[in-house]
């Protein structure tokens, strides 16, 4: 049977759609459910045995594929795939015939992708242009363009970066010693190699401030002992140039321009990264003997920090 026309959107015979905020050129398939309280973008595709609950908002061009049920409490931003038989849930402690006060919110940013048999916990936030892997558990919120797989959940990547290599780089000679300096496709963001020099006594490597990396230090942090499940960074700096170098084990970066990204893996004491100022820098797959080192241009300062991605890339295109 092929969809009715009702109104501005479209409608299965078999569907039983409740809500009359259903936006244009919407499609809703065979034995849905909408109900009510339900809020519909326009140009979504509703596939067959879906469900929507009440206190619901989906977005503009949002597919659900079949077999879906989003219940109270679910934000579903624009361009958002949600494919078959994804689980959402609203209470960590549900008990029959007991509805809590209000439900938790889970919002599933634009242009996220959720994986078949994937499950959501309540209070959740998938960021922007995220995939979550099929069959996913999904237990804390995942940051933009992230790639989640497992039970629980874990990053293993992230959308769009590319691993950057050593590869033909500008030649460099400072104070009588060569290294190297990648240019990488980030705006700023440079990879160096510095020598280094071994012998019987064992391997010593050096770098110059304000010449090699270029400013000067004013502070220094480790971070060590990262479950390699975590990530850590997600932030961006306002005024703070950064350098990092994974002393022992390895470590993966991904710097964000806000339009361009790149994954850089460290894993030799003699090679380090530049974070030049607004640039998101985050670290995961940290091996378990893994040691960062980060020097910083500036003394801790809270408000340095831009943590929102958002927000970030508002003011990288307001620059």
């Amino acid at each position: 049977m092929i969809l009715m026309k009702i109104a501005h959107f479209q409608c299965h015979a078999n569907a039983i759609v409740e809500t009359a905020n259903v936006g244009q050129r919407t499609r809703v398939w065979a034995f849905a459910h909408l109900l009510p309280g339900a809020r519909i973008g326009e140009d979504c595709n509703i596939c067959d045995n879906v469900f929507i609950e009440n206190d619901v908002v989906v977005g503009d061009r949002v597919t659900i594929k079949c077999g879906v049920q989003l219940w109270d409490g679910v934000r579903v931003e624009d361009d958002v795939f949600i494919g078959p038989n994804a689980t959402f849930t609203n209470d960590n402690f549900p008990r029959s015939r007991r509805r809590p006060e209000k439900f938790e919110e889970t919002r599933i940013c634009r242009g996220a992708s959720i994986g078949g048999n994937a499950t959501i916990l309540p209070g959740v936030v998938v960021g922007e242009f995220a995939m979550i892997g099929a069959g996913a558990v999904v237990t804390k919120s995942i940051p933009p363009y992230a790639i989640v797989v497992g039970n629980p959940a874990r990053i293993i990547g992230y959308v769009g970066s590319e691993k950057a290599a050593l590869k033909p780089a500008i030649s460099l000679r400072a104070q009588g010693n060569d290294y190297r300096r990648i240019e990488s496709n980030v705006h700023g963001v440079t990879l160096h190699q510095f020598p280094e020099h071994g012998d019987i006594r064992g391997n010593l490597t050096v770098g110059n401030f304000g010449d090699q990396i270029p400013f000067e230090a004013k502070r220094y942090f480790l971070v060590h002992k990262v479950p390699s499940a975590e990530t850590r960074g997600a932030h961006a700096h306002r005024v703070c140039h950064q350098f990092l170098v994974c002393v022992t084990g390895s470590v993966s970066v991904v710097a964000d321009d806000g339009t361009v990204r790149e994954e850089f893996k460290l894993d030799r004491p003699n090679v380090g990264l530049y974070l030049p100022p607004m640039i998101w820098g985050i670290q995961y797959k940290y091996t378990a003997d893994a040691i960062l080192l980060v020097f910083a241009s500036h003394l801790y300062d809270s408000e340095d920090y831009i943590r929102s991605y958002d927000e970030f890339v508002k003011m990288r295109r307001s620059k």
